[in-house]
């Protein structure tokens, strides 16, 4: 079983070349269609526990991850937490000045450093979607990878390195460490 991760963003000319012939094309961002788009952080995949929170959900990965974020001028938001659109998840520096951190759950004081909240929020809350609302698609995912020789995933970004701080974490890296049974520790 071969995958590689590429952006949404790759032209298609690219993918006409050899090395891509006996290749299956997937998009697991937000405007792939079913049932792909599932796969997307921003997708309501619904009851998503919030880390550090018992008993306390939210509607998405990326919605509980951004409300988490604590700002310069703002705390928490358990709106965006509960939002179900997939628009309007993202909050900015922009709109609240520089981020201090993620906050360890809903009660704490406490903030964790963006790695740390990687590590503590983020890779915890995608794979437990993977383990309990997306097995059927992982099985599917899993099917095409062996019926050709290359499954390519997409995503707007392509960082897979949990350490890398300079670029957002790609979720088809998540994907597929998960498929490979090499998702990372945390």
């Amino acid at each position: 079983m071969k995958i590689i991760v590429k952006s949404r963003h790759t032209h298609a000319k690219h993918f006409e070349k050899e090395k891509y012939k006996n290749a299956i094309i997937v998009d697991l961002t937000s405007r792939a269609p079913e049932p792909w788009v599932k796969f997307s952080p921003f997708y309501p995949n619904e009851d998503v526990p919030i880390p550090f929170s018992e008993g306390k959900k939210g509607a998405s990965v990326e919605g509980v991850w951004q409300g988490l974020k604590v700002f310069e001028s703002t705390g928490i938001d358990t709106a965006v937490m509960e939002n179900r659109t997939m628009k309007r998840l993202k909050r900015t520096v922009r709109k609240y000045g520089r981020v201090r951190g993620h906050q360890k759950g809903l009660d704490s004081e406490e903030l964790l450093g963006y790695i740390e909240a990687r590590k503590e929020i983020y890779l915890p809350m995608y794979k437990w979607v993977l383990d309990n609302k997306l097995q059927e698609e992982v099985k599917a995912l899993k099917k095409l990878a062996k019926e050709y020789e290359l499954l390519v995933v997409l995503d707007y970004e392509t960082n897979g390195d949990v350490e890398n701080r300079a670029k957002p974490l790609s979720h088809a890296w998540l994907v597929k460490y998960y498929l490979e049974d090499s998702y990372p520790e945390y």
